[in-house]
């Protein structure tokens, strides 16, 4: 195959979707020198700030998305919603406007079923699974996997929503309508595990097969969105570069141009278990804005342009906390930025969300340390400083 020219400076990229994460590509993209098409059916969505171009549209808009392509020299995605139908349009275009990754890895990621396959077909454990039509099948994969189990939607769902706990058969009573699901859908029986730690593991691969993975995070999720993560993860050394070697392996396995984030389970007895899959940068990579030699944002936009990938070293222990919403539907007003601020260690990152309710992720912090505890300890200072503003509050409470 012949090699393919690099896309360079002051070329577009387009990226599928507004939300933080093509904000924060948008930004690396910018700081290169490239400009920034997005689509979004938001017209002030996160990405709008950093956008040449906004195109209004949702993420089944094969018409916007091809105007989006229009626009640009290549074109990529920040999310899995994206419909399939519309990458490959994109893909049909004539002359040739590459989607990086492509519709391959949307679709192995997209339904939790076919990823499981997909795993499991590559080599990489994952947890027990079955398939499941109905109560019966239910049941029976409940006394066949064990208690307590997850029932998950195949498609949607995220930061744990789209799933129910079953901790007793009587759990299972209705668990389709509470699913929003019709009698007979397909729905993912996955065993619950006790596992150690949750990893993670971001590798990039670039146009020509180079790789390169990041550090491997340590994260902790509650009630199904991630909260915390500590890089390099205070691993043993075989762990981490076990872990690297699966991310690298799944990633070559769907031939992703881009990034991919592989989500890992470290288990009691030192294995790694393959929890989710996201062909994309991802909140658990934040650290490597401060932390790495290349941040996350900025190697994925290498990948997809065909240029050298950067070292993804980590400069140093750094930790990561989610900044949440709390409350009510209101304005987004945050107060205490200059009190959490006054360790020089600690970075703000917001994400531009005009309005702020429960447990929405809203932005982040990032604090550096001598090592990931003292690191995390300042990221938690910090935003034990911070507070969402009630509609009635003045900035100076805090």
């Amino acid at each position: 195959m012949a090699s393919q020219p690099p896309i360079e400076p002051p070329a577009v990229i387009g990226i599928l979707g507004g939300g933080q994460l093509g904000r924060m590509l948008g930004q690396a993209a910018r700081a290169m020198g490239y400009r920034v098409a997005i689509l979004d059916p938001d017209p002030d969505c996160p990405a709008a700030a950093v956008a040449d171009r906004l195109v209004i549209g949702s993420y089944d808009d094969i018409g916007a998305a091809l105007r989006l392509a229009e626009a640009s020299d290549v074109v990529t995605y920040e999310l899995e919603h994206i419909a399939a139908g519309v990458v490959e349009a994109i893909e049909a275009v004539e002359p040739q406007v590459p989607v990086r990754p492509g519709r391959g890895p949307l679709l192995v990621t997209q339904d939790r079923l076919d990823e499981r396959r997909f795993v499991e077909g590559a080599g990489a454990a994952v947890a027990p699974w079955r398939e499941v039509r109905s109560a019966a099948d239910a049941r029976a994969a409940a006394d066949e996997l064990g208690l307590p189990l997850r029932l998950k939607l195949p498609i949607g769902g995220y930061d744990g929503r789209g799933q129910i706990r079953v901790v007793t058969m009587s759990d299972l009573e209705g668990a389709w309508e509470r699913l929003g699901q019709p009698p007979g859908a397909p729905l993912l029986a996955e065993r619950e595990l006790d596992f150690e730690a949750e990893l993670s593991v971001v590798v990039a691969r670039a146009v020509d097969g180079e790789e390169a993975a990041f550090p491997i995070a340590r994260n902790v999720h509650d009630a199904g969105i991630l909260v915390e993560s500590l890089a390099p993860a205070p691993i043993s050394v075989d762990v981490a570069d076990c872990a690297a070697a699966v991310g690298r392996s799944l990633a070559a396995a769907m031939d992703l141009c881009g990034t991919l984030t592989v989500e890992l389970f470290l288990m009691r007895d030192g294995s790694l278990v393959v929890n989710e899959l996201a062909p994309r940068v991802h909140n658990s990579g934040h650290w490597s804005i401060e932390g790495a030699a290349t941040s996350q944002f900025e190697q994925h936009v290498r990948a997809i342009c065909g240029l050298g990938l950067g070292s993804s070293a980590a400069l140093a222990p750094t930790a990561v906390v989610n900044l949440l919403g709390t409350g009510p539907r209101r304005e987004a007003r945050l107060l205490g930025v200059a009190a959490a601020l006054t360790d020089p260690a600690v970075h703000l990152h917001l994400y531009d969300k005009r309005r702020v309710f429960e447990r929405r992720k809203m932005g982040h912090l990032t604090a550096i340390g001598q090592d990931v505890d003292e690191a995390l300890a300042k990221a938690r200072d910090a935003l034990a400083r911070l507070a969402w503003a009630d509609d009635d509050r003045q900035e100076d409470e805090r």
